[in-house]
């Protein structure tokens, strides 16, 4: 089927088009598509996230148990290391008090050395012997003193290594009070990323819920969308406002300011009228008329033939300047309205004058050679 459209016109279901309605509702599709994928992706990666977490929090947990196990370690070396403390204490203690029995000694031994020396001097027989004595008991007084000072010095030194112990003791017990609390913290940071694993896990479930509502959406979508190529069976009426470029095959409901046809047609009801550059003007009651145009319309004019010839055989045609019509020949007038009447004065051809007839003409006349006049019994030709 042919199809022709005039500019300007409309149609209806399958003979019109709005293609840029069309495009734009394409381009909405194609966005909710884009829009599909790109949620299954962000899904995918949501759920790569949650893994990664999982398994951060899986290591975060196996940190802390590590902590926990290294401050139980560092309290109990802690404890033993107060224990050291206290005997080391204990003993300095001991140094300290045998270090005081033996100054006390000391100073008993230098009192009898004393003693001895007075009675030296009120008996010098016994002098001798009190200060043999009284070297012996400066001796043991030296030997005690310096017995005193030594321990008195290991006391000191029992005192720092206590010191140092204690303060050993002091930095292991923070030790362990810093990896319970690194545990702690470790702990707290899985607990955190399993929490933070859930959610990422929850909100993945989520785009993939929405990944799959968008692709359910854009499918429907498409599914009710007009293709630009390829097949598509299109039902429901469709309005386009703007001219289909291009060949439609189908039947057409209604044209517009347009002609379509499949065949010929004499006189079709559907065509009442063209320009008249285009087509003749109606033939009805137009008989024997010819096609004539006044320069702007065409129409039929009445043919001005000859009247009728039947029973006016041998007459002229005349008119009176309005109709034609046939008149009789007078071909024997006797009367002319002329001063004179002419007529050839040579004779160039056969002439026979009609039987019962007398012919007159004025001469001299010649009859040129060869040729002849004939005048039939009982007429006569006169020339005068």
């Amino acid at each position: 089927m042919t199809i022709y459209r005039g500019p300007g016109g409309t149609g209806s279901a399958t003979s019109d088009a709005d293609t840029t309605l069309y495009q734009q509702f394409l381009d909405q599709t194609l966005a909710a598509r884009d829009a599909a994928l790109q949620a299954e992706t962000n899904a995918e990666l949501a759920e790569t996230n949650a893994e990664t977490a999982e398994t951060n929090a899986e290591t975060a947990a196996s940190n802390a148990a590590s902590s926990a196990s290294a401050a139980a370690s560092s309290a109990s070396s802690a404890s033993s290391s107060a224990g050291a403390a206290a005997t080391s204490a204990s003993n300095a203690a001991s140094s300290a008090s045998a270090a005081s029995s033996s100054a006390s000694s000391a100073a008993t031994s230098a009192t009898n050395a004393a003693n001895s020396a007075t009675a030296s001097a009120t008996s010098e027989s016994n002098a001798a012997s009190s200060a043999s004595s009284a070297d012996s008991s400066a001796t043991s007084a030296s030997s005690s003193a310096s017995a005193a000072s030594t321990s008195a010095s290991s006391a000191a030194t029992s005192a720092t290594n206590a010191a140092n112990s204690a303060s050993s003791a002091a930095t292991s017990a923070t030790n362990a009070a810093n990896s319970a609390s690194s545990a702690s913290t470790s702990a707290s940071n899985a607990a955190t990323s399993a929490t933070n694993a859930a959610n990422s896990a929850t909100t993945a479930a989520d785009s993939a819920s929405d990944a799959a509502a968008s692709a359910a959406e854009a499918e429907a979508t498409l599914a009710n969308t007009v293709k630009l190529t390829g097949d598509q069976t299109v039902a429901g009426v469709k309005t386009f406002t703007s001219t289909i470029v291009g060949s439609i095959s189908g039947n057409a409901g209604t044209v517009t300011d347009g002609v379509y046809t499949s065949g010929s047609y004499s006189n079709p009801s559907w065509l009442t009228s063209l320009d008249d550059g285009k087509v003749l003007p109606s033939m009805t009651g137009n008989s024997g008329k010819f096609l004539t145009t006044n320069g702007t319309d065409s129409s039929w004019g009445t043919v001005d033939a000859l009247p009728s010839q039947t029973g006016n055989a041998g007459k002229y045609l005349t008119t009176n300047g309005t109709a034609a019509s046939w008149a009789s020949l007078n071909v024997d007038p006797n009367t002319t309205t002329k001063g004179l009447y002419e007529h050839s004065n040579t004779i160039s051809a056969n002439y026979t004058i009609t039987s019962g007839n007398n012919a007159l003409s004025a001469g001299p006349v010649t009859v040129s050679s060869g040729v002849t006049v004939t005048v039939p019994s009982g007429s006569v030709w006169t020339v005068i």
